[in-house]
């Protein structure tokens, strides 16, 4: 059962395309995980629709056509012509509880076919990807089962989405297609439930901070790479 969802805000923002690349991909993902923001989401979008409809019309500049012809004989064939339906090979050799992802991460997975899990810890890997955009570092992380993460600030918001197995910190356990948005400045100690490990998908705009005096040694050594 799916307890934590997108605020309707950002549930708005994402059906009016203004949210940015990075957190629509995590908002994407958990869309299509969950029966209860999907139904949301369509009456956003419906709402949208009527609104649309009842605005006046405006009028086109009178080459609006022929531009509009002329940037879609600019896209290549073979995007042209590529279905929404064709399945996207997804390339789990190797990684960690990967088998049933959301489609929007089955697609980002096949545009990044050099992608490399990194032991972070011991106890924690990561396996960052491109996502066309330059604000958000946009990662997969797989936390080892019964074991935490230290206790860590954040600089920056964090767009998260569980896929596998579950986390806990004092604020509530967090199961599969749990949608997690953590706000600058909240301080918290994730740990992976005993029975699995636990799979994340997140977009972040700037790297956690550890407190503590460990925090003074390894803060400039976390590494950040949006892209």
């Amino acid at each position: 059962m799916i307890r934590h969802h997108p605020d309707e805000n950002l549930l708005l923002e994402y059906a009016s395309g203004s949210l940015a690349r990075g957190p629509s991909l995590v908002v994407a993902a958990h869309v299509q995980m969950c029966a209860d923001c999907r139904s949301q989401l369509s009456t956003l979008n419906n709402l949208g629709g009527s609104l649309l409809n009842g605005s006046p019309a405006q009028p086109l500049q009178a080459n609006a056509f022929e531009r509009l012809m002329e940037r879609i004989g600019q896209i290549p064939e073979k995007i042209l012509h590529k279905s929404e339906d064709t399945p996207t090979p997804v390339p789990v050799g190797g990684e960690p509880a990967m088998d049933h992802l959301p489609k929007v991460l089955n697609k980002l997975l096949a545009s990044n076919p050099n992608r490399r899990w990194k032991t972070l810890t011991r106890n924690l890997q990561m396996c960052r990807l491109k996502s066309g955009q330059r604000d958000y570092e946009v990662a997969f992380h797989c936390l080892r089962s019964g074991s935490g993460l230290p206790k860590h600030d954040h600089r920056g918001q964090e767009f998260a989405l569980v896929l596998h197995g579950s986390f806990s910190d004092h604020n509530g356990i967090y199961g599969r297609g749990d949608f997690v948005l953590r706000e600058p400045g909240q301080v918290h100690r994730p740990i992976a439930t005993q029975d699995m490990d636990c799979l994340c998908f997140s977009a972040v705009a700037a790297p956690v901070s550890l407190t503590g005096i460990r925090g003074l040694f390894l803060n400039p050594l976390i590494p950040f790479r949006p892209g």
